[in-house]
């Protein structure tokens, strides 16, 4: 018997009570406190219904929201400063909002104050030193005031918890129907609609809401002599009938989680049957298919080239980028990879990793990282693109309005090229066909990677052959890279639902994707 826990106190239409009185809160900001520059209120209500089943019976059931807001406050005289203040809130607090607003404004402004005083004490005890300490500096945008509504067939809040639990036990079922060699499986379905609202004392005023719905699967088979686990997930910025249709547009295309659950079961069966891989000495020519790389865009492309990291702001727990050494040492405008490599990050995009404006009310725009194998730039905020003089592209996002915003990747992709993705493998006379992503292994610098697979084929003449268990890929970032000699026109989109950064850690829905690839690494074995 499934758990469930339900509470209803809350909706996303209350933001409408509160619109207009948290705009002129922080458009009086800087006249109310006495060293405020800037100051911005993110509020956010959500509303989500998620349900959890193993080996066929329901385990979970959850009917909630999440309620929270953060205020940012740059104020400092001379030295500007940021303070930041959130707080998640409940059903209880929404009587008593305004006066939480006014204190949390006071709070950021006080932390700002102190913030920008200690810097100045460091400035003038540490000489040399102390004068790399500057005052922060936001770089301009258009400021706007939009209202972006969420697209879906069914709304996430008609659909009965009763039926997404139901739904839910009912796959896990069937995939433990397969056969008695399938010793465990785990299903989780969550839908969900959100609303954000930014305002600034510049005068932005963003309403977003989004529709996201997400399933996830989870299959282990075992025989006398092996094991295999294999797990991956399905979603869209779409209603209930992204689980129970699937998605079959130009760029995203999943089956229904049923369908897909069971395609999932029967593939770890053929795994766990199959040799494990085995680990090569040499370069050989390796084959990706769009699932594959949708991971390695995702590490490879995305985090290097999220400015926060490159600029060294969560070297301490996160790593840098071998893509930027300081101001005066960086690969733009150099050449990292083949020309037949493109890729990017784009918000206008579909899937998990669209948006219209980002957290700062910045509008997001593409943002090319590699162009016919040049880098030509990153991810930004006004914050760091007033640091390296570049315009702000739209790329600050929390994973909750409580949270400070991150610099985050939206769709990161490696762009489509012009092969015909069969007669990139039929060129191949030996090498391996790399078919989904599993699990990666990243420097800390992002200059080497090492992926496995979810399946391994062997290539002999052009054509697929043996299958393979536990393996991947291992190679040299910029030499992986610039060996690329095949693109193909298969472009697809997938989700990464749970994409980790921050201290304390922010786990954040985002899209990523790719065509099917040919270059050459090292083999990963079991």
């Amino acid at each position: 018997m499934a758990r469930t826990f339900s509470v209803k106190p809350l909706t996303v239409e209350t933001l409408d009570r509160i619109k207009r009185m948290a705009a002129e809160l922080v458009r009086q900001a800087p006249k109310s406190l006495r060293h405020c520059r800037y100051a911005d209120l993110r509020l956010e209500i959500a509303e989500v219904k998620s349900a959890t089943a193993e080996n066929g019976s329901g385990k979970t059931g959850q009917d909630d929201y999440v309620f929270g807001f953060c205020v940012r406050v740059l104020a400092g005289d001379p030295l500007v400063a940021p303070g930041y203040f959130g707080h998640r809130l409940g059903s209880a607090d929404l009587a008593r909002l305004p006066v939480l607003l006014r204190t949390g404004l006071r709070h950021a402004y006080d932390r700002a104050i102190t913030n920008a005083r200690r810097k100045e004490q460091v400035r003038t005890r540490f000489a040399e030193l102390g004068h790399s300490l500057s005052g922060l500096t936001l770089a301009p945008i258009e400021v706007r005031q939009d209202t972006v509504k969420a697209e879906y067939a069914i709304d996430p809040r008609s659909v009965p918890l009763s039926e997404i639990a139901r739904y839910t036990a009912e796959v896990s079922r069937v995939v433990k129907g397969l056969g008695t060699r399938i010793r465990f499986n785990s299903i989780s379905t969550s839908t969900s609609l959100s609303r954000e609202l930014l305002a600034s004392s510049e005068g932005a005023v963003i309403d977003q809401s989004f529709a996201t719905t997400l399933a996830f699967c989870s299959v282990v088979a075992e025989t006398e002599t092996a094991e295999q686990s294999l797990f991956d997930y399905i979603g869209h910025q779409r209603g209930w009938e992204v689980v129970t249709e699937g998605t079959r547009s130009e760029l995203i295309r999943h089956l229904d989680l049923l369908t897909f659950a069971t395609s999932l079961g029967r593939d770890c069966l053929k795994l766990v049957d199959a040799p494990p891989l085995r680990a090569s000495d040499k370069e050989v020519v390796v084959v990706t298919d769009p699932h594959y790389n949708t991971l390695k865009a995702h590490e490879i492309i995305g985090h290097p080239t999220e400015l926060d990291r490159v600029l060294k702001m969560e070297t301490a727990y996160a790593g840098r980028s071998w893509l930027f050494r300081n101001l005066d040492h960086t690969q733009v405008g150099r050449q990292i990879a083949s020309p037949l490599v493109t890729a990017y990050s784009d918000p206008s995009l579909p899937g998990l990793g669209h948006y219209v404006y980002d957290h700062e009310g910045t509008p997001g725009r593409k943002v090319v990282h590699i162009d016919k194998g040049i880098f030509t730039g990153f991810m930004n905020s006004r914050q760091t693109a007033a640091i390296v003089r570049a315009a702000p592209n739209g790329s600050y996002r929390a994973t909750e309005a409580s949270l400070v915003p991150l610099i985050r990747m939206s769709n990161t992709v490696f762009a489509a090229g012009t092969r015909d993705p069969e007669q990139i493998i039929a060129e191949v006379d030996r090498g391996y066909y790399l078919v989904g992503h599993r699990t990666p292994s990243i420097a800390e610098s992002r200059e080497n990677f090492s992926i496995s697979a979810q399946k391994v084929y062997e290539i002999r003449n052009g054509q697929i052959g043996q299958l393979y268990r536990g393996g991947g890929m291992t190679a040299d970032t910029k030499d992986y890279l610039m060996k690329v000699d095949a693109v193909g026109r298969d472009f697809r989109l997938n989700p990464i639902p749970n994409c980790g950064k921050g201290q304390p850690m922010q786990t954040k829905r985002l899209g990523n994707g790719a065509p099917t690839m040919r270059s050459r690494a090292r083999l990963t074995g079991v």
